[in-house]
């Protein structure tokens, strides 16, 4: 990686065109997210050029108002078109699915479907709906196979092409910022779950992220300005916000599903069910022909912060749809002390080890998952979880070093 100084909004800058935080003595704290304090500063850096934004479902208020509604019916915005990612702007597309072209009911503005396309056909679609500035407003949930921080990316890059200024108005990281865990992307793994070297749970909100993005990995800095949180700590969970929790896609459904989410979607790089068709998705995990003895086994490592319940399930869709199967869930006691990354890789490892059907999905899409060829080859090769943790040591401490550059918030 290399390490380009080059922030065009650094987090001074962008606390000085923001209110002030109230003091110590006043009401207890109250954190605000970018567009509460967008909207704080009466829209300042927005006013003037016409406005695209990029969001879905979880671009809305503290009182659940869309903020394309809210700054539609706003003379001082010139909102003049939607981009939706993958699920749709509205969010009524399954995973791998979007919703297309089409004008928005409620407000007539013409939305664009940004989903699987990027560089130059990305950056014409930015040029074709006339807008000046790209804005950015999605709630991610901290893991690198997340697409839309990749959407981020590549809207950047778009933008970048198109000569139009872009915008990031941030939202917690709903399960912290206090660590990056897990393995590093490798550049020949890169798909749309992972663009460039970011760890498995990257640890940082997607202003940070924004911010990492134009000084390391795109060919040259976009026009970048970032709307910053106030009251917002790297050490705190979702519930300390006090916003309402709009699902991020159709499998996402709580902020506790966030939580396990950066490990247990390793499961979708196997022939086992993730728990997607289940009200628990990434919580519920397993397959027909497994029993009691997956959870004894990984309960017997004694991870910290949760433990593993023998449990029994039918998706309504997805693998084993209709089909009743045995397997664990997930019950967190502790997540202060819970690693996600390190919880996954034990469960592949123990369900490989208790049941005889166990396989990888034949396109390996767990290296893509991971990052490498390293966890799928090293777990075949009969490695426990304490071996897989330590494959990706050194690359996780380099990610690390560079990580610390970018972040804005304590």
């Amino acid at each position: 990686m290399r390490l380009r100084r080059r922030t065009l909004l650094t987090a001074a800058a962008a606390a000085a065109t923001l209110p002030a935080a109230p003091p110590a003595s006043a009401a207890p704290r109250r954190m605000r997210t970018g567009f509460e304090n967008l909207a704080a500063n009466a829209y300042a850096p927005l006013r003037g050029p016409r406005i695209g934004i990029v969001t879905n479902p979880t671009g809305v208020t503290r009182d659940v108002h869309h903020i394309v509604d809210v700054m539609h019916a706003d003379d001082r915005v010139d909102l003049t078109a939607v981009f939706g990612p993958e699920h749709g702007f509205r969010g009524t597309a399954q995973a791998g699915g979007s919703e297309g072209r089409y004008d928005d009911p409620a407000t007539g503005l013409p939305v664009y479907d940004t989903y699987l396309k990027s560089g130059q056909p990305l950056a014409d679609i930015f040029t074709a709906s006339g807008v000046d500035t790209v804005v950015f407003d999605i709630q991610d949930v901290g893991a690198r196979f997340y697409t839309y921080i990749w959407t981020l990316y590549d809207c950047m890059e778009a933008a970048r092409l198109a000569g139009k200024r872009f915008v990031v108005l941030d939202r917690p990281n709903p399960v912290t910022g206090r660590a990056a865990l897990g393995p590093v992307l490798h550049k020949e793994f890169a798909t749309f779950v992972g663009r460039q070297p970011v760890s498995q749970a990257h640890g940082m909100t997607v202003a940070e992220l924004a911010r990492l993005f134009n000084g390391e990995f795109l060919a040259a800095p976009v026009e970048l300005d970032t709307v910053l949180m106030t009251g917002w700590k790297r050490s705190e969970w979702y519930d300390a916000s006090g916003l309402p929790w709009v699902p991020p896609s159709p499998n996402m459904p709580t902020p506790d599903t966030a939580l396990v989410y950066s490990g247990t979607c390793l499961f979708e790089g196997t022939n086992l069910s993730e728990g997607r068709g289940t009200t628990r998705p990434f919580e519920l995990l397993g397959a027909e022909g497994i029993d009691g003895r997956w959870a004894a086994a990984v309960n017997e490592l004694e991870l910290p912060g949760a433990y593993f319940r023998e449990a029994y399930f039918a998706p309504t869709f997805s693998k084993f749809q209709g089909r009743t199967i045995g397997g664990v869930q997930i019950h967190v006691h502790d997540r202060d002390a819970y690693d996600p990354v390190r919880t996954g890789i034990a469960l592949l490892v123990t369900a490989k080890k208790v049941w005889s059907g166990f396989t990888w999905r034949p396109d390996n899409w767990i290296d893509k998952l991971t990052g490498s060829a390293r966890v799928r080859t090293m777990i075949d090769a009969g490695a426990d979880t304490a071996e897989v943790v330590a494959g990706w040591g050194e690359e996780l401490a380099a990610f690390r070093r560079v990580r610390r550059e970018y972040l804005l918030y304590r």
